[in-house]
């Protein structure tokens, strides 16, 4: 039984909370007079929104009387991580080259790919939010470097919100 249920713990309202540090992050690191203080200031928020998701997970779960390390959140993990490992990897390689301008396109089209692929073992919403993240990136790969923030505002910050409303409603907190 397990094993076919839907990891459900994805927290509406902490998405919620995560895009909005990222609008947060985004207007403070527009504002950085180095590539170097922009990279600390996104690295600190990704640290924050990962708190976040955790914290928040975990009490959903625990209203649901479930645990969160469960066969479904198991599976989401092993999908989900992944992605996000080698964007931990690309960046210091991207910025070193001096490519801090693609990092924005890198960041959403990894994390895209870790939500669509860990979201196949969760709700119908998680996956479609995914491939939103993925098409952002691909904008922003397409688009002036200096728009970087704007699209990281828009996916982490603006999908966020828009999905974890989505979710709290369908699915709770």
């Amino acid at each position: 039984m397990e094993r076919s249920s839907a990891f459900t713990a994805v927290p509406g309202w902490g998405q919620v909370a995560m895009g909005a540090t990222a609008f947060a992050t985004a207007w403070i690191a527009a504002r950085q007079a180095s590539s170097s203080m922009w990279l600390q200031v996104w690295l600190a928020d990704a640290a924050i929104a990962s708190a976040i998701a955790v914290v928040a997970a975990q009490r959903k779960a625990q209203r649901a009387g479930s645990p969160l390390i469960s066969g479904p959140a198991r599976k989401f993990a092993v999908a989900f991580l992944p992605p996000i490992a080698v964007g931990a990897l690309l960046t210091p390689v991207l910025y070193g080259a001096g490519l801090v301008r693609i990092l924005p396109a890198v960041w959403l089209l990894l994390y895209g790919a870790g939500v669509t692929t860990g979201g196949a073992f969760s709700v119908s919403l998680v996956p479609v939010m995914g491939v939103c993240f993925m098409g952002t990136g691909v904008l922003a790969l397409l688009a002036p470097a200096a728009w970087g923030n704007i699209f990281m505002a828009a996916g982490f910050g603006g999908l966020h919100s828009i999905f974890g409303v989505l979710i709290a409603r369908r699915h709770g907190g």
